[in-house]
C-alpha cells in the first residue's frame, strides 16, 4: 500500500481533509447569505412581508420627519400668526389668517437687522480665525513636516481631552490682558474671533485629510521650484476644498449659536450677536413678535445646511485633483 509525505495512507489523508473541506464549504455565506440581515431576500420575495416593510418603512420616516422638523415648522408656523392666536390655539394652522406683522416689527421694532448683522461679523470672523489656523497648522504637521512635528500632533490631540469649562477662566483672564500687548480685548470682537481660532478639532481633521493627498503632486511643485508659501497656496489649498467647506460649515454653525462666551467678552449690547441679545429681549417683547425673531435667527443656519450639504458627503475624496 502506497503512502503520502506524510507518512499516511492516501485514503487515510482523503477522510481526514474531507471534514475540513466539508466545514470550510458551511462556513462559506451563499449569495443570499451574503446579504441577509433582519428580513432575508427570500422573505422580501413575499408580498405580505414586502407590504409590511414599506409600510414600517414609511410610518418612520413619518415620525422623524415630524420629530426632526416638527419644532421649526411650528416656529415659522408662530412667526406669521397673531400673537393671540398663538396662545389659544398654539397647534391650529392659522386659525384667523397669517401675518407678516411680526417679521415686521422682529426686524425693525426690536433691531433685529442689528443683532444679526452683529451675529454676521462674529461668524465670518470666527470662520478666517479657524480656517486660517487649521490650514497653517494641518500644513505644517502633514506637509512639511519638521523634525518636532509627532511632539507637536500630540499636543495638540492632548488640548482635545480639556473641557471647555476649565478653560473658561484662563481664556478670559488673557482676553483681558493679552500677553505682550497688554491691551483689554472684552468688548470688542477680537474677543471672540481670536479664541475662536485655537481650534484643536479642526487642525486634526485638517491635517488628517492632508495627510491622504498624493505626495507627487508636492514633488513635482517642488522640483517645478515652488517654495513652502507657493505649495501652500497653489497646490494644497486648491486639492482641499472639501475639507475646507467642512471646516467653514463647522466654524459658522458653531459662531452663530455660541452663547456662553460672547455673553462674558461681549457685554455692549449694541455689539452683541443674537445668540446672546435675544434671550435678555424675551420678558420685553410680544410672544408673536419673539417668535419671529427666533425664526429669523434660526433660519440662516438651516438655508447654509442645506446648501452646502453636499459638502459632507464628498468630503472624504479630492474633488477631483488627481487625474489619470
Amino acid at each position: 500500500m502506497t503512502t503520502t509525505e506524510t507518512g499516511m495512507p492516501p485514503a487515510s489523508v482523503a477522510s481526514a481533509v474531507a471534514p475540513a473541506a466539508a466545514a470550510v464549504r458551511r462556513r462559506r455565506p451563499s449569495g443570499d447569505d451574503a446579504g441577509r440581515g433582519i428580513v432575508s431576500p427570500a422573505d422580501r420575495r413575499v408580498p405580505a412581508v414586502r407590504q409590511g416593510l414599506r409600510l414600517t418603512h414609511g410610518l418612520l420616516l413619518v415620525v422623524l420627519v415630524v420629530v426632526g422638523l416638527g419644532p421649526m415648522l411650528w416656529l415659522a408656523k408662530a412667526a406669521l400668526t397673531p400673537t393671540q392666536d398663538t396662545l389659544t390655539s398654539p397647534m391650529a394652522v392659522f386659525p384667523h389668517g397669517a401675518t407678516l406683522s411680526n417679521i415686521d416689527q422682529a426686524w425693525n421694532d426690536i433691531h433685529l437687522s442689528r443683532y444679526f448683522w452683529n451675529t454676521v461679523v462674529v461668524a465670518a470672523g470666527s470662520w478666517f480665525a479657524q480656517l486660517l489656523v487649521a490650514t497653517t497648522g494641518g500644513y505644517a504637521l502633514s506637509v512639511l513636516r519638521p523634525a518636532y512635528a509627532r511632539v507637536l500632533n500630540a499636543l495638540v490631540l492632548a488640548t482635545l481631552f480639556v473641557p471647555a469649562v476649565v478653560l473658561l477662566v484662563p481664556l478670559y483672564l488673557t482676553v483681558l490682558d493679552t500677553p505682550f500687548t497688554h491691551r483689554d480685548l472684552v468688548d470688542t470682537y477680537w474677543a471672540v474671533w481670536l479664541p475662536a481660532g485655537a481650534n484643536a478639532f479642526n487642525v486634526v481633521l485638517v491635517k488628517r485629510f492632508f495627510d491622504n493627498l498624493p505626495r507627487e503632486v508636492f514633488e513635482a511643485a517642488e522640483v517645478d521650484g515652488a517654495g513652502p508659501a507657493r505649495l501652500f497656496w497653489y497646490v494644497v489649498l486648491p486639492m482641499s476644498r472639501p475639507i475646507l467647506g467642512v471646516v467653514s460649515v463647522f466654524a459658522v454653525l458653531a459662531a452663530w449659536k455660541d452663547f456662553l462666551w460672547p455673553l462674558l467678552v461681549l457685554r455692549n449690547p449694541d455689539i452683541q450677536p443674537l445668540s446672546v441679545r435675544l434671550p435678555t429681549l424675551a420678558a420685553s417683547t410680544d410672544l408673536g413678535v419673539y417668535l419671529a425673531a427666533l425664526f429669523l435667527s434660526t433660519a440662516f443656519p438651516i438655508v447654509l445646511f442645506l446648501l452646502f450639504q453636499r459638502v459632507f458627503l464628498r468630503s472624504s475624496g479630492l474633488g477631483g485633483a488627481v487625474k489619470g
